[in-house]
């Protein structure tokens, strides 16, 4: 009986030693929810907002959204050290459906900078290769270099009176020569630190698709312009300053 008692006094002193280490812990990483959001230079841009001729570009063109998706690839966080997170494959960020990814274990740290390609890579845009994308209405033509779309935002605008309707699709671009550029770009952000679980809102002014440094008219690009490779290389241009570090919440 002694020896049962001991056993008992053992096992429940071993219990509470295991629930103060266990209250005592301290996690290192966390969730973090990387969330896009839409605007037109400040106003928000939701779903709610399609269809209708609300917005003036900087060509004094006026314009309706219909579609607005994109394709993220390689997102990173930098920590101050230089060493490289790697957050995430790829996201096809859709405003009528999914504008985020979570990602877990990301580490608590003061990092100097996010980073994502907009499209894909070289090394990453393979014709075929992924199953979702392709179930979607999002390969790029192999006649114009094969893989996948970057973007495609549709829309109309009034043209004299009409409604005529624009393309804006991004992807591989055409020379004349019959050769193919590379058209993805890199979207460098600011610091910040994460602390605990976290939403890092991204912001993705859309009139900048439209103005700089190319002022877009639309009467000239409109549609059929995949194979247009003046109208690629300005649209890659105009993406450089499209994005911008949002509101961190956590």
């Amino acid at each position: 009986m002694k020896s049962l008692k001991a056993l008992i006094t053992l096992t429940l002193i071993f219990l509470i030693s295991s629930c103060d280490t266990d209250s005592e812990y301290t996690s290192t990483s966390g969730i973090l929810i990387v969330n896009f959001n839409h605007n037109w230079d400040g106003e928000s841009v939701t779903p709610s907002d399609f269809n209708v001729l609300n917005y003036t570009n900087a060509n004094d063109d006026l314009l309706s959204i219909t579609k607005l998706r994109y394709l993220i690839s390689d997102i990173q966080l930098r920590k101050s050290d230089g060493t490289i997170v790697e957050l995430s494959g790829y996201l096809l960020v859709d405003l009528t459906g999914t504008t985020s990814t979570i990602i877990a274990n990301v580490p608590f740290e003061n990092y100097s900078g996010i980073s994502f390609t907009f499209g894909f890579d070289q090394e990453d845009n393979i014709d075929g290769q992924y199953a979702d994308l392709n179930s979607t209405s999002w390969n790029w033509p192999e006649m114009l270099g094969g893989g996948y779309h970057f973007m495609q935002f549709e829309g109309k605008y009034d043209d004299n009176g009409n409604e005529s309707p624009f393309a804006y699709h991004m992807g591989t671009a055409k020379l004349p020569n019959g050769e193919f550029g590379q058209n993805y770009f890199e979207v460098n952000l600011p610091g910040f630190s994460v602390t605990s679980d976290a939403t890092l809102n991204v912001e993705m002014n859309i009139a900048e698709w439209f103005k700089n440094p190319n002022v877009w008219d639309l009467s000239m690009y409109n549609i059929d312009l995949m194979g247009n490779y003046d109208a690629q290389v300005m649209m890659n241009q105009n993406g450089q300053s499209v994005f911008s570090l949002g509101e961190i919440t956590q």
